[in-house]
């Protein structure tokens, strides 16, 4: 069963001793149509508007805040409101969210490199340092870590639900999920 939610942020328990927690918001989603297991489904996102989304909601007759379209694994048989129920006896959940985009990041930032001595007559400060071997095989081996592209990707990672608000429609799990705070992810109810 997969929801789509919504990063509030993170907080902690009032236990002693207390647990981070990552709290996300299950959006209003209205399942389309069902064909065994998976199922059509919309949610809201933004105002973005064009003639096929117009035409999907005039096909399922839904309001015009319904804007975002996708395939979900549900346990409703027939459309209408998704089914929250498998939520309330779940224990463990699989959240897939995009990890904060960092751009083109040095290797001490993308690879946790530790870089050379700061002190004073060095000039080696935040490099990469040796790439290559010698003569044999005198060339750079494949995937060597380098500086390029960090971050925006896609993200999955387990957590165990501490508490579910059916009421507000917030989970509470534990540990940290990847993306900043606002974004959007889907989380699965995992076996």
């Amino acid at each position: 069963m997969e929801y789509i939610v919504e990063k509030i942020g993170m907080s902690r328990t009032i236990s002693v001793p207390s647990k981070p927690v990552t709290l996300l918001r299950v959006l209003d989603t209205k399942v389309c149509e069902v064909n065994d297991g998976t199922a059509i489904a919309s949610y809201n996102s933004g105002k973005k508007m064009n003639k096929a989304i117009e035409g999907q909601q005039k096909k399922y007759s839904l309001a015009a805040e319904f804007n975002r379209f996708v395939t979900l694994e549900v346990t409703n048989t027939e459309a209408g409101d998704i089914d929250l129920t498998p939520l309330v006896e779940a224990k463990i959940v699989k959240s897939t969210f995009t990890t904060k985009g960092r751009g083109f990041a040095g290797a001490m930032k993308r690879w946790n490199f530790s870089g050379g001595p700061a002190s004073h007559g060095h000039r080696f400060g935040r490099r990469t340092g040796s790439i290559g071997n010698a003569e044999w095989p005198g060339r750079v081996m494949k995937g060597k870590k380098m500086p390029g592209h960090y971050g925006n990707c896609q993200n999955s990672v387990k957590n165990e639900i501490v508490s579910y608000d059916a009421e507000n429609k917030i989970i509470a799990v534990l540990g940290s999920v990847s993306g900043a705070n606002g974004a959007l992810g889907r989380v699965k109810v995992a076996k």
